[in-house]
């Protein structure tokens, strides 16, 4: 019964409720197939990969990247709901293929400025398509569209709408910290807003079409034709599921010093998103946010899944009349806070550090992203990521990327001081390919007092390394290992000097230019 960990699993399970409910009502309305959609595919997808998926405290459901795409997927398909419920049915299809094969493995690979460009891009379509409802207009179905129409939207407010709708981004950019350790902001706006809103019967826009019935199958087309002309739609829809789903474990593997099977995840994930095509409900992936929620509460075991999806069940049951009466502005207000948080802000403070090939990539997958389709910011920036660093490898073709056997004169210092300083070389190019196998090594180094990492490439550090640096940094401060960082190359010395804002573990004094200097001071220290 104590392996069960059943209370800690029911504490992690209702906080991970309590941010999933109006993130599922949001997301299923910004999808275009509704708030029941979006909050049954929470119920759904966390009762299936509770049974089936990694015995891990992942908590799935609706997520802005899927809702954002299943919308693109409405858009592209006319509103024709049968059609879209194949696309969803075809991409789930597609994430159980992928499940079976390496690809899991691989997906960890993507570099960093796609990844970056895509997500703030994500969150810059939430934002733009979810202003016109805030003031109470329409909602649009494409960013262009949205943008286009501003000036009508700007003056025709509905007055109203704006109020309530500005109130809640209020409260969701200020609520005081003391106050959400216990509640979610957007718990409290949702609950708020709503209770104002009926009790001073403003008249506003409300969701009013949430059924506490039992979502019925639904039998999706089907035709040759249909999977020739959706494959990019699907493949995109399966290829984000995953790359989320796998983020969310990597993160939740850290927090819980556990390893998760990826390929299992991503099986779950795929069945899982069936159930859910097939009863037209909203397809999801693992949730980061409310994973790391219901851990930091006690969660242990996918139990935690469970427990969720019952207390979903429970809400919805319980409450239906209040959800009918939530406003839609009030859950525009929410998606706004939601795209805020999905934009990759941090990496604003590394852009004057980065190689400007990686400012491109970024730039040109986030234009892509917003303005012109998913599936095409995807895979050019890939392409264009690949193509610039096989330019680099071609103007380093005596690169290698591993780290190096120890020098004798290097093994004798290490002996000596009996394995409390470690000496390691980053030989070749300290770029995203390499960031995984680099970065694990970091958790090996047992009994250590002080690294001495020294990197003899003169190719400046990428957005990934610089966040893989700032990462090594971190796992060794927790470690209370000592970071020695030894750059031989002028520029690349120059450039980590320069990180105040990224490198803010580290004293500049630890870092040199000759490895015999950090030996010496690190002998010193040890003594």
């Amino acid at each position: 019964m104590n392996n069960l960990n059943l209370k800690g699993n029911l504490f992690g399970a209702i906080t991970a409720s309590i941010i999933a409910f109006p993130q599922a009502l949001a997301f299923g309305v910004a999808s275009g197939l509704g708030a029941s959609a979006g909050l049954w595919g929470a119920i759904i997808l966390s009762i299936i990969t509770g049974l089936f998926g990694c015995n891990i405290p992942i908590v799935s459901g609706p997520t802005g990247p899927s809702s954002i795409i299943i919308a693109t997927i409405i858009l592209s398909l006319n509103n024709d709901l049968k059609s879209v419920l194949f696309v969803l049915l075809f991409a789930s299809i597609l994430q159980i293929i992928i499940s079976l094969t390496s690809i899991p493995k691989f997906i960890k690979y993507v570099p960093y400025p796609v990844i970056s460009g895509f997500l703030t891009g994500i969150g810059l379509i939430i934002i733009i398509l979810q202003i016109s409802p805030l003031l109470g207009g329409k909602i649009y179905a494409s960013t262009t569209e949205a943008i286009k129409n501003y000036p009508i939207i700007l003056t025709n407010i509905d007055l109203n709408s704006a109020i309530i709708g500005i109130i809640t981004l209020f409260i969701l950019f200020f609520m005081p910290k003391i106050i959400t350790k216990f509640l979610p902001s957007q718990l409290i706006a949702l609950i708020i807003m709503t209770i104002a809103v009926a009790l001073l019967n403003i008249d506003v826009e409300k969701i009013s079409s949430v059924s506490f019935a039992l979502p019925q199958f639904q039998m999706p087309n089907f035709s040759l034709n249909l999977i020739s002309s959706t494959l990019t739609l699907a493949l995109t829809l399966a290829f984000i599921s995953s790359s989320e789903s796998l983020l969310t474990g990597i993160i939740v593997d850290s927090l819980t010093k556990t390893r998760h099977d990826s390929k299992k995840l991503i099986l779950a994930q795929g069945v899982g998103n069936i159930f859910c095509a097939l009863t037209g409900s909203m397809n999801g992936a693992a949730a980061t946010m409310r994973s790391v929620a219901a851990i930091k509460n006690g969660s242990t075991t996918k139990l935690t899944q469970l427990f969720s999806a019952l207390i979903l069940i429970m809400v919805l049951l319980k409450f239906n009349n209040f959800i009918s009466q939530i406003p839609i502005c009030v859950l525009s207000a929410i998606l706004i806070k939601i795209g805020y948080d999905i934009l990759d802000l941090k990496v604003i403070k590394v852009l004057k550090h980065a190689p400007k090939d990686d400012l491109f990539v970024l730039l040109a997958v986030l234009f892509l992203t917003v303005f012109y389709n998913l599936v095409s910011a995807l895979g050019i920036g890939i392409v264009l990521a690949s193509l610039l660093y096989a330019k680099r490898l071609a103007d380093n073709t005596n690169i290698k990327n591993k780290i190096q056997d120890y020098t004798k004169d290097e093994i004798k210092i290490e002996k000596e001081s009996h394995y409390k300083i470690r000496i390691l070389h980053i030989d070749g190019q300290f770029f995203f390919g390499s960031i995984s196998q680099i970065v694990s090594h970091f958790d090996e180094l047992l009994e250590t007092k002080f690294v001495i990492l020294t990197y003899s490439s003169n190719s400046l550090l990428d957005m990934s390394a610089i966040f893989a640096l700032e990462d090594i940094i971190v796992r060794l401060k927790a470690q209370k290992i000592k970071l020695y960082f030894v750059l031989e190359n002028d520029d690349v010395y120059n450039q980590v000097k320069s990180m105040d804002e990224v490198v803010n573990y580290i004293d500049k004094e630890c870092i040199f230019k000759d490895e015999n200097e950090a030996i010496k001071l690190a002998k010193d220290n040890l003594k």
